[in-house]
Parts: structure tokens; C-alpha cells; sequence
């Protein structure tokens, strides 16, 4: 191994961070390292988590061997600066808004002042992994979204980002656009798939996954999920067509149900005359920090910088 990258995945409530063969084009998965954290605690407390899982990372890979360390984001965040943007709005990190990430982790970890800390948007990074080593891996153009607590997605062309002009939405993502009188993450998360299910049964559940086991007996749940693929389809097909997407990735916790939507989503696309691979993710949790771990890859960075101004 010449040197390694870690990747870090920076979730609502946690942190996970694996090291990468970046030559060899392999996670080390035994060098993941996860804690949970309160995204409302100070930001002292939260950097401290943070260098202190990396610091886990580093020491089974060896300090020596480590190239520099990726970060998949969630915004609002200026990826150029490694600095955060949430304000109380988000509802988690407020505390960190307008911090000098890259220097606080630095100092932590007592790292020089260029050693390389890169920061990218996580549904991008997802994306990333996806292509580079994942199932949308030989494709030239992707579609890469994850189904969850929010919904995040991104276009890859020959492996980069394409985060503006008439091929795709503003900033390359899906989330906000107008759909069924909210935006797309209203209806393509786990509380609008709650929310329409609660509506339609009269019960109460919280998550996903409560629904899927429901599916498998009752047709209210089924008719749900069916709900949920063909409408997906509504909302992507324009883009599928202007990008020229080939093949769809889908990830995210609410892909561990596509048994359950992943029939009316085929049947929507064949219906629309669309050509495309649906696939549900390879790697899930690890995409993203297999795609921020490539951001060391100095040829893949020099290509992608540019780019995050516009995340």
C-alpha cells in the first residue's frame, strides 16, 4: 500500500471513518471506526469526537501511511473552506457554524498546517464511491440517489460531479424540487413514506422498516411502497432523460425495501420508454466514505475542486 486516504461519513447523530487504498482501489473495511455524537453539543465537544474517531482510523493504518483525510458533508457547508453552515433552521451542528474545521481537526490530531482535509457534499460522495467502486462502476452516466431521512442525490459524468446547466436541477441534486405540494424531500423520505402510511392505516409508526414488515401482509403497505416507486419515477424522468442517465443507484435505508417499490419503479420506467440499470447500492455506508477518501487522490482532486463552489 502506498499511502492511505480515510474517508469520513458525517451523519445526524454520528460519525463513521475508514481508511482507503487509494492505489489500490480497496476500503479497508477493518479500519472503521464509528461513535455517536449530539449534533447540539458545543463545538469543542464535537471536534473532540470527531479527531478522536479519526484518530482511531489513523493508528490502524498507521499515522505514516495516511495521505490526508476526505469528509462527506451535509450542507448547508462551504466546501471549499471546510466551513459549516447550519444555522438552527437545520436543527443539528449550530453551534459549529462558521468554524475552521480543517484547523481545529488539525490541531487535534496535532497534524501539519498542509496536511490535505477535504471536504465534499455527502450525497455526492455517496455517488462517488458508487462509481469508483460500487455498482455504478463502467457506467458514463449516473444517477446515484439515497432514501431516507432526507433524500439526497447526484449526476455523474465519467466520474465527476455535474452540478449545473440545463442537464440537471440547480446544484445537481433533486431535494428541492416542487412535488405534490412540498418539495421531493417531503415525499421521498422516511416521513413522507410515514406520513402517507399513517394517513392511509390509521396507525402510528415512526421508520421504514416498520412499513416494509408490514408489506409483506397487508395491502394498504404494499400499496405504499408501490405508490412510492411509480411516483419516484415521475419526479426523475425529465432529468433521466436530459442527463442521458444509464444506470440508477439507490441507497439509503429505504432501499432495504426495494422488493417492495422497486417492481412499480421498473414497470413506471419501461411505461416511459426509459433504458436504465436500476441498482440498489453496493457498498451503502460505506460509499460515502470511500468517496470522500478519493478526494486524496491528487488527479481525481484537481478535476473536482472546482467544482464545489457551486455544492
Amino acid at each position: 500500500m502506498n499511502y492511505a486516504a480515510i474517508g469520513v461519513d458525517i451523519g445526524g447523530s454520528h460519525i463513521s471513518s475508514a481508511a482507503c487504498d487509494v492505489n489500490g482501489q480497496t476500503l479497508l473495511k477493518d479500519t472503521l471506526t464509528e461513535n455517536d455524537l449530539d449534533n447540539h453539543a458545543s463545538a469543542e465537544e464535537i471536534i473532540s469526537i470527531w479527531g478522536k474517531t479519526l484518530q482511531e482510523t489513523i493508528e490502524k493504518v498507521g499515522r505514516q501511511n495516511v495521505g490526508g483525510i476526505g469528509f462527506a458533508m451535509p450542507g448547508p457547508f462551504d466546501y471549499v473552506k471546510g466551513v459549516p453552515l447550519f444555522t438552527g433552521a437545520n436543527q443539528k451542528y449550530e453551534h459549529l457554524y462558521g468554524l475552521d474545521v480543517p484547523k481545529n481537526l488539525r490541531d487535534f490530531l496535532e497534524l501539519p498546517e498542509d496536511f490535505p482535509v477535504r471536504f465534499i457534499n455527502d450525497a455526492t460522495a455517496f455517488a462517488i464511491g458508487e462509481d469508483w467502486l460500487g455498482n455504478a462502476k463502467g457506467f458514463s452516466r449516473s444517477l446515484c440517489i439515497t432514501l431516507g431521512t432526507g433524500f439526497g442525490s447526484a449526476f455523474l459524468r465519467e466520474g465527476l460531479p455535474v452540478v449545473k446547466g440545463g442537464e440537471v436541477p440547480e446544484m445537481g441534486c433533486l431535494y428541492h424540487l416542487p412535488f405534490d405540494g412540498g418539495t421531493a424531500d417531503d415525499y421521498f423520505s422516511t416521513r413522507g413514506l410515514v406520513n402517507r402510511y399513517n394517513k392511509l392505516t390509521g396507525k402510528k409508526v415512526t421508520g421504514a422498516r416498520e412499513i416494509a414488515e408490514a408489506a409483506k401482509v397487508e395491502d394498504a403497505a404494499l400499496e405504499v411502497f408501490r405508490d412510492f416507486g411509480a411516483r419516484l419515477v415521475e419526479l426523475l424522468e425529465p432529468w433521466i432523460r436530459k442527463f442521458g442517465v444509464e444506470v440508477l443507484v439507490i441507497g439509503g435505508n429505504i432501499s432495504n425495501a426495494f422488493d417492495f417499490f422497486g417492481p412499480s419503479l421498473n414497470e413506471a420506467l419501461k411505461k416511459e420508454g426509459l433504458d436504465v440499470a436500476v441498482l440498489t447500492s453496493y457498498l451503502q455506508e460505506l460509499a460515502a466514505m470511500a468517496g470522500s477518501a478519493r478526494l486524496i487522490e491528487e488527479g481525481f482532486w484537481k478535476r473536482v475542486e472546482p467544482l464545489l463552489k457551486d455544492m
